[in-house]
């Protein structure tokens, strides 16, 4: 039987989502207690990685087991077995064509700034930005993003069999008090993608790089200079996935 998985987890003592041997991660923390429960090695595919420290409020991910178990059990279970900064928020059994990876249409993000100069319960849940900042031009240079373009000046990503174009449906900027989220949807992001373009659009609000630096960087695709700004891993978060429009 195939099995989707829903977790959520705070990123933070985690070397990303992707297990990679010397190091701890999210999906090696699940399948370690996935494969006590099973009592056999349990592989599990996530909808995509998500970098050290970043977080996830929807994380998807599959399975493939010989097994039976009750789902909703197993999920009470496992959660008495994982640390507390990782939650398994439901486990469904799926057909066996579904793919958490390949089947998803669209993803959503959320990269949070807080803007005070110091905040003990939430430096690791934000981006901490003390500097004066113009959020109008916050959001005008962010919605330069959006549309289809060729992002590889803002990945670390080597090659892309896509040639690095990616589409961004919407890029939304909500101020609650000191605190700028900013929502990102598209059809898929690349590695430090949003973090780079946050990166990239606070520069251009304090005023230290002008709006055309979006502009230079969008449509010049045959000279790739991948830009120097990366906002901080602790402000993002993977919202949800979305598997059918």
């Amino acid at each position: 039987m195939k099995v989707l998985g829903i977790c959520s987890y705070k990123g933070t003592n985690y070397f990303g989502w992707q297990k990679q041997v010397g190091f701890v991660s999210v999906q090696s923390k699940i399948e370690e207690c996935l494969s006590k429960v099973y009592d056999t090695q349990i592989n599990i595919q996530g909808s995509g990685r998500t970098d050290a420290g970043v977080h996830a409020l929807k994380q998807y991910f599959h399975y493939v087991c010989d097994k039976e178990k009750d789902l909703k059990q197993l999920t009470y279970a496992l959660n008495k077995m994982l640390p507390d900064d990782i939650k398994i928020l439901s486990l469904t059994q799926v057909d066996n064509d579904f793919h958490s990876r390949y089947n998803a249409t669209k993803k959503i993000y959320e990269y949070r700034i807080l803007l005070t100069n110091k905040d003990p319960l939430s430096y690791d849940l934000a981006y901490i930005y003390p500097m004066e900042l113009d959020v109008e031009l916050f959001k005008i240079a962010l919605q330069k993003f959006e549309g289809t373009h060729n992002f590889q000046d803002f990945t670390s990503k080597e090659e892309d069999e896509g040639g690095f174009i990616r589409t961004i449906y919407n890029i939304e900027v909500i101020k609650e008090g000191d605190l700028l989220r900013v929502i990102f949807t598209g059809n898929g992001f690349m590695r430090y993608q949003i973090r780079n373009m946050i990166g990239a659009a606070i520069n251009v609000a304090n005023k230290k790089e002008p709006l055309e630096f979006i502009d230079k960087h969008l449509e010049d695709n045959k000279n790739r200079e991948i830009i120097a700004y990366k906002a901080p891993a602790s402000g993002l978060y993977l919202v949800d996935v979305i598997y059918q429009d």
